[in-house]
């Protein structure tokens, strides 16, 4: 059981990295702040929607087995 939450816990970090990287790179509170556009405030659409969803699914879950392998161990 203790081996499966752990590995659990490293594919879960893998994937975060990966949604996190293949992000837009001026998505972030800098791009905000150094871009060149001219709006401000700006909705997310599509892919960029998406993966924002999934990189915060992904991080709860990550947050849950972290508990989880605390609370076991």
């Amino acid at each position: 059981m203790s081996s499966a939450l752990y590995l659990s816990l490293i594919i879960v970090a893998i994937a975060v990295i990966a949604v996190v990287l293949l992000q837009g790179r001026g998505s972030g509170l800098s791009g905000g702040i150094f871009a060149n556009n001219t709006s401000i405030y700006g909705s997310r659409r599509g892919i960029e929607k998406t993966l924002f969803n999934i990189t915060i699914g992904l991080i709860v879950l990550f947050i849950l087995l972290d508990l989880a392998a605390v609370l076991y161990a």
